[in-house]
């Protein structure tokens, strides 16, 4: 990998989006409320993670969620802008942990712990074809 431990601590990103339609509770059918959903706010959230790491990742190098703890404390109508902020605050070998917070306006609606690997694209993908395979 094309980083050290001691550049990745402190690493920040931030995502954006405008809620829409398809990113609320109705659409996912989990309740009749047209707020943002904890899924759409969940990808924000990992959109952010990925910014933060972009600048340390060497082509073929990515990273993917392992655990996503998200707590909503309150949610935001269509038509709203919401941002994410992630600072990594913790690199355990090939494990990346980042803190998270959703904004809406001044006020936080929501909090995060996220988990993400970092791996080589390729490796991953062909254990992922292996594993398809041997399971078939």
């Amino acid at each position: 990998m094309s980083y050290s431990e001691d550049q990745l601590l402190g690493a920040v990103g931030m995502s954006t989006m405008v809620v829409r339609a398809a990113d609320t509770s109705v659409a996912a059918g989990i309740n009749e409320l047209p707020v943002l959903a904890a899924s759409a706010a969940t990808s924000l959230v990992e959109s952010a993670c990925s910014a933060a790491l972009a600048e340390f990742c060497a082509p073929g190098e990515t990273s993917f969620t392992q655990s996503l703890n998200l707590e909503m404390l309150t949610s935001v109508p269509i038509g709203e802008e919401v941002r994410a902020h992630v600072r990594l605050i913790a690199v355990d070998d090939h494990l990346v942990t980042f803190e998270a917070a959703l904004t809406h306006l001044n006020r936080t609606i929501a909090t995060a712990h996220v988990q993400r690997r970092l791996i080589d694209r390729l490796s991953f993908m062909a254990r992922v074809a292996a594993e398809r395979i041997v399971s078939a």
